[in-house]
């Protein structure tokens, strides 16, 4: 099976400056693992890597797509097997879960093609007569359409089961850091951001429909509906309670090696771990 190293870990626990020195040394490419740093645009808010933070490492998937093209999760899963195919030695960087596993595991994904959907009683009927072994919510609309299409399709949502079925040979590094310091590093680093321009990014943004965190609470407060205190303070909360989400989600999902994000001598840890795990 082909070798991947992962990297994951909340917003600000150092990702970006552990995988560049990696991925320097032991000669690897970096495909980007965030949801957001795909988009064109989305630069400061997403403290999306630069060109002299890339130190000359090769980065794929970043300003991938433009802002209002239409981008999945299926097509980042798409996109990032391709890459691992055809890179020797792969390095996933990113705190987004669901995108990071699909793309290493056998997530498959229903055909998205536009479907008329009857009336919700029956299409729980038929999920009901055709995939009786399915568990589903029956309160959530979403699930039901899903396993819905699934049928039409031919298929039965119950038999796929091999989700946490791994297409690699993979190694991955969870950082953790205390919350405490991890929060302090949120500010400080939000602050960063409004210096560069967050707040000018945004507003040139205005018209699109980000429902992101950052972007979301200065669209609130370029349009009045709050001061930039506030603002911030929610920008940090809403952080913080997505960075517990991200440790609950890997950890108890993939099973990741922790590393102690502020250890000094991560950079060497990682180093002789990862070359154990590739035979160099």
């Amino acid at each position: 099976m082909k070798k991947v190293i992962c990297i994951v870990g909340p917003t600000g626990s150092g990702k970006t400056a552990l995988s560049v020195k990696l991925a320097k040394s032991l000669g690897a490419e970096i495909i980007n693992g965030d949801s957001v740093s795909i988009y064109k645009k989305l630069d400061i808010g997403s403290a999306k890597i630069t060109p002299d933070e890339m130190d000359g490492v090769k980065h794929h998937l970043i300003s991938h797509v433009a802002l209002d093209e239409p981008y999945t999760v299926y097509n980042f899963q798409q996109d990032v097997r391709r890459l691992i195919d055809r890179i020797d030695r792969p390095f996933i960087v990113g705190g987004s879960g669901l995108y990071v596993k699909s793309s290493l595991y056998n997530y498959e994904f229903e055909q998205q093609d536009n479907i008329e959907f009857p009336n919700i009683n029956e299409m729980i009927e038929v999920i009901r007569k055709t995939d009786p072994d399915v568990e589903i919510d029956l309160n959530n609309p979403r699930r039901i359409e899903s396993a819905y299409r699934t049928i039409i399709h031919g298929q039965k949502r119950s038999d796929k089961i091999r989700k946490n079925e791994p297409l690699y040979d993979i190694y991955l590094i969870y950082l953790d850091l205390d919350r405490n310091i991890l929060k302090k590093r949120l500010e400080t680093r939000l602050d960063l951001m409004i210096e560069k321009g967050f707040i000018e990014e945004t507003k040139s943004l205005i018209n699109y429909d980000l429902n992101i965190i950052g972007y979301r609470e200065i669209k609130e407060y370029l349009n009045g509906m709050t001061d930039l205190d506030t603002a911030k303070e929610k920008i940090i909360t809403a952080t913080m309670r997505f960075a517990k989400r991200q440790k609950t989600w890997f950890i108890n999902q993939m099973k990741p090696k922790v590393y102690n994000a502020l250890s000094p001598d991560l950079l060497d840890e990682c180093l002789k771990d990862i070359k154990e795990f590739f035979g160099v």
